[in-house]
């Protein structure tokens, strides 16, 4: 299992948005399950590209499924997502971003989770000691039920608010809709929480206890992988720079029971 948030497919070294770098970037992780952040449809910024589409091109076999938060450009004109928005590339006749699930393990079910932004602005600390007041935006939950070595299980990503207490908040409203879904659970985003508060406020374990941010030098884990439930033993886990984003991939190994077949 591995998470990433992909800055909208960009690298900030040279600022190009290269969709092939993106894909070579995923090989790179093995994982049979990837969770995306801060994914672009239709957006000029990328090129007006499928970030989504284009990142499960990686390997045969993977599918995937792309959910906007909001539908404009962010930090500009933008409203809120909803289930009707986007569900197919020509349903979309507006930019979107959003997250998005790859899974090279067949699919039994897709389901969603709306969060609602705080709705009021909030201090935020950028350079030189400076502090914004920012709106905060909407996110969501995008969730798989799949069959895996040992049977049904639950995959799941998300993007957590930047404010403090209200991600924390989030958190809680994603691991309750998740236990409606078939255990074990793994959940594998950008949570805007630093470790351990991840661990403290859901009781999941941490499958991966490794800094992520920033990529050049990281000093705190944003991103986290948690498991819920009768999970293999973790056999290894890592924090990768890539060829983009300004965040680390996270990825988390599990032991593969004896006579699972190999999805890779």
């Amino acid at each position: 299992m591995a998470t990433f948030n992909v800055l909208h497919g960009r690298t900030p070294s040279d600022g190009r948005v290269d969709p092939q770098r993106l894909r070579d970037a995923l090989v790179s992780l093995q994982a049979d399950v990837v969770g995306l952040q801060e994914v672009d449809r239709g957006q000029r910024r990328s090129g007006g590209l499928d970030l989504a589409a284009e990142a499960a091109r990686y390997a045969d076999g993977v599918s995937h499924r792309y959910v906007p938060a909001l539908v404009g450009t962010p930090g500009a004109h933008w409203r809120a997502a909803t289930d009707q928005d986007c569900v197919a590339p020509e349903d979309c006749a507006e930019p979107s971003y959003g997250i998005a699930l790859l899974t090279r393990l067949p699919v039994l079910s897709w389901h969603v989770r709306r969060l609602a932004p705080l709705p009021v602005r909030s201090p935020v600390l950028v350079a030189k000691r400076r502090v914004m007041w920012l709106s905060d935006e909407p996110r969501v939950m995008l969730a798989a039920v799949v069959e895996g070595p040992l049977g049904a299980m639950t995959v799941a990503t998300t993007h957590l608010s930047f404010v403090p207490g209200w991600n924390g908040l989030q958190l809680r409203r994603v691991v309750a809709s998740l236990r409606e879904l078939p255990a074990p659970r793994i959940l594998a985003g950008d949570l805007n929480l630093p470790a351990p508060l991840p661990r403290v406020i859901t009781g999941w374990q941490m499958l991966a206890e490794l800094p992520s941010y920033p990529r050049e030098e990281p000093r705190v884990q944003l991103d986290h992988i948690l498991g819920d439930g009768a999970l293999p033993a973790v056999c290894a886990a890592e924090s990768q720079a890539l060829d983009l984003s300004d965040h680390r991939a996270v990825v988390a190994e599990l032991e593969r029971p004896s006579g699972a077949v190999s999805t890779s």
